[in-house]
């Protein structure tokens, strides 16, 4: 029987394999990609000397929009089938640069990044979330960040979703992947050493270009209704998707290490 990861890299490689070329290619997918790139610059104040790593980056159609803003970006995924697509994409683009495997596999050394990134990733895993968070705070420079997007468990538009188109909602679905508590993966990140907290992203915008990608005037209508409901109180803890904003505190000044 084939592993929870044997069917993540399935699944994944029949996704990466057409389908994903195509939609994500169009308008309102474009202008939702174009405002994550743009969430990932405020949250996470990266910038032109930024040493950015991005997990789970699929074709890289997010990355490809990031590297003009940042020193170098690499980009790390189990699927082939992405990372073939994420190279061809990047010709002529010095500062990109794609790796096809896992932390372990990639060996990155610790203290290496300003900027760790996760889009639609942390939802893929099992239940690795933690160790996941530990190996983070041992990649990331003093004062680096950490950012990630993920569906969030208390999500109205999945409930309704379920309800009204079933089939459709499971074609953008993995076999293994899983909504997740904002808090709860929050926290997995603070017992890991980081300063961290979940902020509420959307609540129809996200899957309105999965439902409509081609209409672009749409998604932005609704993202600027978006902007007002996930400040609402009470109401935006049923948003669609959280990210996950985790900082690398680094050492004052002066600090004596107790280890002799």
């Amino acid at each position: 029987m084939p592993s929870d990861l044997q069917r993540e890299i399935e699944y994944h490689e029949k996704l990466y394999s057409g389908f994903a070329q195509s939609h994500f290619a169009k308008p309102a997918v474009r202008a939702l990609r174009e405002h994550m790139v743009q969430r990932i610059l405020k949250q996470t104040g990266v910038g032109k000397t930024s040493n950015v790593l991005s997990l789970g980056c699929g074709i890289g159609d997010t990355e490809l929009l990031l590297a003009p803003h940042v020193a170098h970006l690499t980009g790390l995924d189990l699927s082939p089938s992405a990372i073939k697509q994420a190279k061809l994409d990047a010709a002529g683009t010095p500062n990109l640069h794609y790796i096809e495997g896992t932390l372990e596999s990639a060996a990155i050394q610790p203290a290496s990044y300003d900027v760790v990134i996760a889009i639609f990733f942390l939802h893929h895993l099992p239940d690795t979330i933690p160790d996941l968070a530990t190996q983070i705070a041992k990649i990331l420079k003093p004062g680096g960040v950490f950012y990630s997007l993920d569906p969030s468990r208390y999500r109205l538009s999945g409930a309704i979703g379920e309800l009204l188109i079933p089939k459709l909602m499971a074609r953008y679905q993995s076999p293994n992947e899983r909504q997740l508590a904002p808090h709860a993966t929050a926290e997995h990140f603070s017992n890991a050493g980081l300063k961290a907290r979940p902020e509420y992203y959307d609540f129809l915008s996200t899957p309105l270009a999965g439902l409509f990608p081609g209409w672009r005037s749409g998604y932005t209508l609704i993202r600027s209704v978006d902007e007002l409901l996930i400040r609402t109180p009470f109401l935006n803890r049923t948003s669609s998707n959280f990210e996950i904003i985790a900082r690398l505190e680094p050492r004052p000044l002066g600090a004596v290490s107790s280890e002799r």
